[in-house]
């Protein structure tokens, strides 16, 4: 996007043909697909997804679903994943990952397991060892609810499909990051020290918590990070100071460097 008007690109006929047909089953036209090439939410999202560029970043000036929105229908999710907003907050205590704080608003327990799964996965990444807790009101059991119910058959699903990962609850969030409650209370837990990726059961619990830490609690908010996407994509919450610009700047760069080296691999099996 060298500064000329959208409409002159010629780009842009081979964009709107590529979003028309990702999106004509669902109800998007070839005319609306390049109308919204005129967009540059869209044309740049386009751009992220045919490789054209190494990253994108976007929506310091929009409210988020709106951002988000052109990201998921221009370049969507990994075949076989769940796209998901990760927060990564740095603490005096450690660095912690929350998630789902901005995409799944209530995710059922076979979404929430893959929420889990993708967010594991941008950990290890990054060169550590995700611990993953999967929170509610109930510790293993302690509290019998649908809600708490759903967490815990995102555990079996975890189990199930990748073993090898470090995971359990449901616990609540006290339970996941104390190790005297962990070692006193629930010395079965195949957590062997506490959690540093808490995932949360829906969407309203992970984005309270990561706000209030950011703003009460002294922590440092990175994100959001969307992980899921075939395409290293990211979008910024309305507002954004540069801080949060260049945090998620340099986020993207290393999600776009690292698919480069490492195409297609997942790190869990």
């Amino acid at each position: 996007m060298s500064g000329r008007p959208l409409a002159d690109d010629p780009r842009r006929e081979g964009f709107a043909e590529q979003l028309w047909q990702r999106r004509q089953r669902r109800g998007v036209t070839r005319e609306e697909a390049r109308a919204r090439m005129l967009q540059p939410e869209y044309f740049a999202s386009m751009l992220a997804g045919t490789g054209a560029v190494d990253a994108l970043i976007m929506g310091a000036n929009q409210h988020y679903p709106r951002a988000i929105r052109p990201a998921l229908e221009a370049v969507g999710a990994k075949p076989g994943a769940t796209v998901a907003g990760i927060y990564m907050l740095v603490l005096q205590q450690g660095v912690y990952f929350f998630a789902d704080c901005t995409v799944n608003i209530d995710p059922d327990a076979a979404t929430l397991a893959e929420i889990a799964r993708v967010t594991a996965d941008f950990v290890e990444r990054l060169g550590l060892v995700p611990r993953v807790a999967m929170l509610s009101f109930s510790n293993f059991g302690s509290a019998r609810h649908p809600h708490s119910e759903k967490v815990a058959e995102a555990v079996r699903l975890l189990r199930a499909r990748h073993p090898a990962l470090q995971v359990d609850g449901e616990m609540q969030a006290d339970t996941a990051v104390a190790d005297d409650i962990l070692a006193r209370f629930y010395p079965f837990s195949r957590l062997d020290r506490p959690a540093n990726v808490l995932i949360f059961p829906d969407l309203g619990a992970a984005n309270i918590a990561y706000k209030l830490l950011d703003r009460l609690g002294g922590a440092q908010a990175i994100g959001p990070i969307l992980v899921g996407m075939a395409a290293p994509v990211h979008v910024l919450q309305r507002g954004s100071g540069v801080d949060a610009v260049v945090n998620l700047a340099v986020v993207a760069a290393v999600d776009a460097l690292d698919r480069r080296q490492r195409p297609a691999t997942p790190l869990i099996p």
